[in-house]
Order: structure tokens, then C-alpha cells, then sequence
């Protein structure tokens, strides 16, 4: 479905027109307080609907390759180009994904989800159907499990809008790309988490699933807890946002999906719970006063989403105690401005370019194409909340960095104890 002339994204976009305007570097933290909860949602809406209006735009008019710039900045440009559609739709769907299943949307907000709701249904069917145009690799080579993986994500997190709105001829496009997964042999790393949530996903969707799958990755990672909340990434443990980026969030997901079709997991969730707030509490700590966060690891290309997990907390209303909902509001925004507004975030035509803050393509691992950058929209996850919700009304408050550098007397931290 192609939108009416834009008019209802122009009609909510007018009335967000105010907020949020480019804030120097020096008053990114003063900035991002002096506005309350609403103003603060209506400047989240407007910096996605930047960011992924062109992809899901193009991808209803099923023109994604034809307009969507690839770059690869340090890997090889022909063996990578093919992988950068299904991973620019994947991710741009995981991270907006409970907002499009929002239910308790009025107004000219209301109309925008819709459109995007009807963009994200052509963009399914488009990277799915045979005959589309922009028809995505699935299945050759490693690099589409991972893609896969997270448009099942995205379903599981929006079923109504992302599967049952589907029509019967999408959904077993779809059905059979996931299917064709199978070949690809996931690492033994994170990977094993792509492989259970697309098992998790078929399992959703009512096809015959691989339990195998799924128990050889929770059972895997568990061997791989390293303690205070962080897992390796495979036996070794790095110093990067992997815990967060997929390691808790996929955890969470594939159990909580597969709890329907099986209790066999049910008995690991409390624990990963548990692991998961203290995750998000350590996140939530790293975020200095001006809204920056240590540049480590890999992967740095990924901007806001290395906060995926601590957005994921703040949805499930399942935060650490001692970190209230409106200091993670403002601590996010925060580090959205400070990196999202970053001259060279887009180009002139409006699409994403690979950097950590701008344009920086040498940051970028040999994976990184132009569809990884769309991961910084994880970090939206909390727009799934209704407007009501006390993370997008309470007052503006300080997050943990800001409170501890003011001299204000502050709350300890502690590891958890396993």
C-alpha cells in the first residue's frame, strides 16, 4: 500500500517541527532536559521517520535496490552489496516493530503508524515474493541467517501488524525464505541465537520446528555466562555491546516466543531476567553526563543500537530497581542527539552512511554495509509504550552519570551473585 501523498506523515511531522532541533555539543545534556516526556516522543518519531522513511518508502514501491546506495567501506563491495537490502528492512523493522503494534495510538500519531504499518507489509512482501524486484538473498552464503533472524524478531514483536495482516501468498513467501535458512551454518558464537529465533519464528507461524535448534543455543550461551550480567560471545568474553546488541534481547525473545509451543526453557528465564536488569543497569551507567558512551569493540558502526538491550528493559517495564523510566527517556535521547544529529549521519538523499558519530567509514568491520547502520533504531523499542505510559510522562530526570558528576549524593552499585 503507497501512502496518500504523505499527508499523514507531513500532518504529524508539523506538529513535531519544534522539537528537537540540532543542539551543539556543548548543550547536548541541557537540551536534552529542558523538554518534558511528550516532546521528547514526538522528537523520537521524528528522527525515525528520517531514518527510515526512504528504506520502507522505497521498499513499497518495491524500488529498494534500485534507489538504496550500498556502501561496503573495508569489506569486499560484490560479495556484501546483496546482503544490504534484507538487512537494511530487518533492521529497521526489529527496531520500530511495538510501535507499529501499538493499540493505544490517537490521531495524526495513529495515521503515521498506520502508513508505516502498510509500508512494513509491502516491504515484507516485496524482499519475499520470487518475482518482486527487490526479491532478497535468503540463503547463499552466512551473512542472510543473521538478516533472517532478526525479520523474525520483528514479527514476534508486531504479530497483528507484521504476520496476520499479511495475505496468505506473503506469508508463505515468507514461511519458505525462513525455511531456506536451514542450509546456513550458524558460528559457534552468537549465531546459535539467530538459528533459535528463526526456529521460533516457524513455530509462530505454525510450521513443523527444530527443537534441537533452540536447546543447543540457550544451553550453549549459559555454558558461556561469565558473571554480573555478561555473557562471551562464544567461550571468550570481549569488551563490546554484544550482550546487548543480540546476546540478552534474543534470550529474552526466543523464550518468551517459544513459551507457547514449549515449557522445556520456562526454568531458564528467571536468571537470564535477572542477568538482563543488571545489564541494562550497567548500560545505563555508561552513558556520561553529555550523552556519549565508550567507543569499544566492534560493531561501532551500529551507533544507538548498542543500547538495544536497556531499550528492551524499558518496554518490558522490566528496568533494574533504582533506574526509573524517565532517566532512561532522557538518557537515551540524549545519546540520540548527540550521535543521530552528528553532521554526515545521512547524505544529501536522506540515507543512512556508516559511522559511529557522522561519517566514519573506516570504523566499519568488512561486514558493515549501508543495511547495518539501520540497527541505531533499536534503541526505539520503547516507543511501543503508549503515550500514557510514565516513561513518556514523568518529568525529565538525571540519569546515573549526570547525578554522579553533579556531586549529588548517590546510590552505590553491586555485582549480582549467581
Amino acid at each position: 500500500m503507497r501512502m496518500n501523498k504523505g499527508i499523514a506523515r507531513r500532518d504529524f511531522l508539523k506538529s513535531c517541527a519544534a522539537v528537537g532541533s540540532a543542539a551543539s555539543a556543548a548543550t547536548m545534556s541541557q537540551a536534552a532536559a529542558a523538554v518534558n516526556g511528550v516532546d521528547d516522543r514526538a522528537y523520537w518519531i521524528r528522527l525515525m521517520d528520517r531514518i527510515c522513511a526512504p528504506v520502507l518508502r522505497a521498499l513499497s514501491q518495491s524500488r529498494l535496490k534500485a534507489t538504496m546506495p550500498v556502501v561496503v567501506p573495508t569489506g569486499n563491495l560484490a560479495e556484501r552489496k546483496p546482503y544490504a537490502y534484507l538487512a537494511a528492512l530487518a533492521n529497521v523493522l526489529a527496531g520500530i516493530a511495538p510501535w507499529l503494534e501499538a493499540d493505544a495510538l490517537t490521531g495524526s500519531e495513529a495515521a503515521l503508524r498506520a502508513q508505516y504499518a502498510a509500508w512494513a507489509r509491502s516491504g515484507i512482501h516485496a524482499g519475499c515474493d520470487p518475482h518482486s524486484p527487490d526479491f532478497m538473498d535468503f540463503n547463499k552464503g552466512s551473512q542472510p541467517l543473521v538478516d533472517a533472524a532478526l525479520l523474525t524478531l520483528a514479527i514476534l514483536r508486531a504479530p497483528n501488524q507484521l504476520w496476520r495482516q499479511l495475505d496468505p501468498a506473503t506469508q508463505q513467501h515468507l514461511i519458505r525464505a525462513l525455511e531456506s535458512t536451514r542450509v546456513i551454518r550458524p558460528g559457534y558464537n552468537n549465531w546459535l541465537l539467530f538459528a533459535a529465533m528463526v526456529e521460533t519464528g516457524l513455530a509462530f507461524m505454525g510450521r513443523p520446528w527444530d527443537s534441537m535448534r533452540i536447546d543447543l543455543a540457550l544451553r550453549t550461551v549459559e555454558l558461556w555466562y561469565k558473571g554480573d550480567g555478561a555473557y562471551g560471545d562464544g567461550p571468550e568474553f570481549h569488551w563490546d555491546y554484544y550482550n546487548s546488541f543480540i546476546i540478552h534481547p534474543m534470550l529474552l525473545n526466543i523464550l518468551d516466543g517459544i513459551a507457547p509451543h514449549s515449557k522445556a526453557w520456562a526454568p531458564l528465564r528467571p536468571a537470564i531476567l535477572e542477568r538482563s536488569q543488571r545489564y541494562a543497569a550497567i548500560q545505563e551507567r555508561m552513558i556520561s553526563p553529555e550523552g556519549t558512551y565508550p567507543p569499544i569493540g566492534r560493531s561501532l558502526s551500529d551507533r544507538t543500537g548498542a543500547f538495544h538491550l536497556l531499550a528492551q528493559m524499558a518496554l518490558y517495564r522490566e528496568l533494574p530497581e533504582g533506574v526509573a523510566p524517565a532517566q532512561v527517556r532522557c538518557a537515551l535521547t540524549a545519546v540520540m542527539r548527540r550521535m543521530l544529529e552528528a553532521p554526515g549521519t545521512f547524505d544529501a538523499e536522506g540515507w543512512m552512511q556508516v559511522g559511529f558519530c557522522g561519517a566514519q567509514p573506516s570504523i566499519a568491520e568488512s561486514y558493515i554495509t549501508t543495511g547495518t547502520a539501520y540497527i541505531c533504531t533499536w534503541a526505539m523499542l520503547p516507543l511501543g509504550l503508549p503515550p500514557s505510559d510514565s516513561f513518556w510522562t514523568a518529568p525529565p530526570a538525571p540519569w546515573s552519570a549526570q547525578t554522579a558528576w553533579s556531586g549529588v549524593n548517590v546510590r552505590n552499585d553491586h555485582a549480582i551473585a549467581d
